[in-house]
């Protein structure tokens, strides 16, 4: 079984990562996901970002790095949207992390990422907060890095969280199809272990 370890967006820690945490256990891995906003959870994106500037991002990453204390050298780093880049933020210091999982946004990759190693993006198409060049750029680090990303975008109704079955961003067939890679990805890095 794998471990993941899914880091939360800037709404704080919703039933969107429980979900995640569920699914995730259901098939057989460990999973877990930290509340790195110590119990607030927003109402709306302007008030996460509130929250997100108020905490400050040294200590959220923080409370991230305390969260993976306990948990295996190669637990798997996920995160939604913000979560993302707290994955980022941890993988320089995670060298034996068994998979990276950007969901709902694109993150920086670690100057001593490990050739090979296995990387999952899923992300909205269009994505109001990426905006494709970024997403251009960030798929040339990618390939420059040496890591093994597969980048699965999806196209529709759905907007940048749409995961998320409590926003209006929700596209139930993006969602549905990005949990079973999802799963996938994970089983795979269970099989290579």
């Amino acid at each position: 079984m794998a471990t993941v370890i899914f880091f939360h967006s800037v709404y704080g820690l919703r039933s969107l990562e429980h979900e995640a945490v569920e699914r995730a256990q259901a098939a057989g891995h460990k999973a877990f996901a930290p509340d790195l906003y110590d119990g607030l959870i927003a109402r709306s994106i302007e008030e996460g970002f509130e929250f997100k500037d108020e905490i400050g991002w040294q200590t959220i990453c923080e409370r991230a790095e305390w969260a993976l204390a306990g948990l295996p050298a190669s637990t798997v780093l996920a995160g939604f949207s913000m979560g993302a880049a707290v994955a980022a933020s941890l993988w320089p210091k995670r060298e034996k992390a068994a998979g990276i999982l950007f969901l709902h946004g694109i993150a920086s990759i670690a100057d001593n990422a490990r050739k090979g190693l296995p990387l999952q993006l899923h992300l909205a198409d269009p994505d109001p907060f990426e905006p494709e060049e970024d997403v251009a750029s960030w798929r040339q680090a990618v390939a420059k890095s040496g890591v093994a990303a597969e980048i699965f975008r999806y196209p529709g109704g759905g907007g940048h969280l749409y995961t998320d079955a409590s926003l209006s961003d929700y596209d139930a067939k993006a969602a549905d199809l990005t949990w079973k890679r999802v799963l996938s990805f994970l089983d795979a890095i269970d099989a290579g272990a």
